[in-house]
This record gives structure tokens, C-alpha cells and sequence, in this order.
């Protein structure tokens, strides 16, 4: 398998393009990242790059057989690698880009989540967590995804340019359970974080 060498080469699917992909499966998923905010917004508030959705572990040997026409590398500390077949289980695996052989193009970011399907954990701390029923959402159009309080969470380890244009457009219109969330989340993982004062 010969690596694609222009790691840059993205032509991102849509949500809604990845959910007639998805269709099929009963496993869960859910788009996360800049685009969850935007399904949550129900509009797209800036270009995304990429598109990041989100499987159980357990549930890879459901999900990659749905995309075969896609070479996978595995993602590690800025490193691709192409994904070791028979070794999908190995818990240092977090997230798989999907690279189209076709298109000659990457496509979505598969991301690895070791919650169970009740239960929503956040990757970077598996103390936080909460019913999976709270973590997920659904567009008006039927595609899940992640809570714009834990894509936030997600958002304020870097806070790149993106990340403070994601938390400004959110901020008018989380609820106060929202903020209630994010400024508990904040201060377990990020104590005297600048975004809770906004909070």
C-alpha cells in the first residue's frame, strides 16, 4: 500500500454525505469537532477542513467494512501509520484518517471513543462522563452529534484561532445547563481556564 503523501489533500465529505454512508449500521456514531457545532447551529458558520465522526471501540469491525474503498492510517502525535489489520482493539488506536483511492483525497477522520453504548466518556479523562442520551444529538435530518458543551471541552485544550471563532458563536446560545457543564468540565480538566469567565 503506498502512503499518500500530501497529508493536506482534504476533500471532506458532509455530515449528511457520511450518514447515507452510515446509514446502514445500528451501531452509534456521531459527527464531532467544528461541524458538530454546526449541526447544532443548523447552518455552517465557517469552512472545516476536515470532518471528524466518532465510533465505540468494540464497534470498529462494524464501521470499517462500510468504507471499503479507503486506505487506513492510524493518527498518533502527528504521525500517520497505516492501519495494523487484526489490531483494532489496541487501546493506544484514537483516531484513523480515511484516505479514498479514487478521489485520491482524504474524506473523514474516524475518531475512537472507549465508552460503551450508554455511556459517553471524554477521551482526555475518564472521570468525566454522562449518559450517552445527553452527550448525543441529533440534527433535524437525523445525523447525530456531539453536545456543543463536550465539542467546547474538546476545543479549549488549544484554543486555535478556529476553536475561539467556535466558543464566541456558541456562547449567545447555550443554555444554562450548557454553561452549568462546561464551566464544571473546565475546571476539572483546565483550572482558571479564560473561557470560564465568559461562562
Amino acid at each position: 500500500m503506498s502512503f499518500p503523501r500530501d497529508i493536506d489533500e482534504w476533500k471532506p465529505w458532509s455530515p449528511a454525505e457520511l450518514a447515507g454512508r452510515l446509514r446502514a449500521i445500528a451501531a452509534p456514531w456521531y459527527v464531532a469537532g467544528g461541524w458538530a457545532l454546526d449541526l447544532w447551529h443548523g447552518r455552517e458558520t465557517r469552512l472545516h477542513e476536515d470532518l471528524e465522526f466518532v465510533v465505540l471501540r468494540d464497534d470498529l469491525p462494524v464501521f470499517l467494512p462500510a468504507l471499503p474503498e479507503f486506505d487506513m492510517y492510524t493518527a498518533h502525535d502527528g504521525v500517520l501509520t497505516p492501519l495494523p489489520p487484526g489490531r483494532l482493539s489496541e487501546q493506544k488506536i484514537f483516531q484513523i484518517w480515511c484516505w479514498e483511492r479514487a478521489a485520491s483525497c482524504w474524506r473523514v477522520d474516524m475518531m475512537i471513543e472507549n465508552g460503551t453504548p450508554d455511556r459517553w466518556i471524554y477521551k482526555r479523562d475518564p472521570a468525566i462522563t454522562c449518559p450517552r442520551g445527553d452527550a448525543i444529538r441529533k440534527s433535524p435530518d437525523g445525523v447525530p452529534y456531539l453536545d456543543p458543551a463536550a465539542v467546547l471541552l474538546f476545543k479549549a485544550k488549544y484554543r486555535r484561532e478556529k476553536d475561539e471563532l467556535d466558543f464566541a458563536n456558541a456562547l449567545p446560545r447555550l443554555t444554562p445547563a450548557d454553561r452549568a457543564r462546561l464551566k464544571g468540565w473546565l475546571a476539572a480538566t483546565h483550572p482558571g481556564h479564560e473561557w470560564d469567565k465568559a461562562l
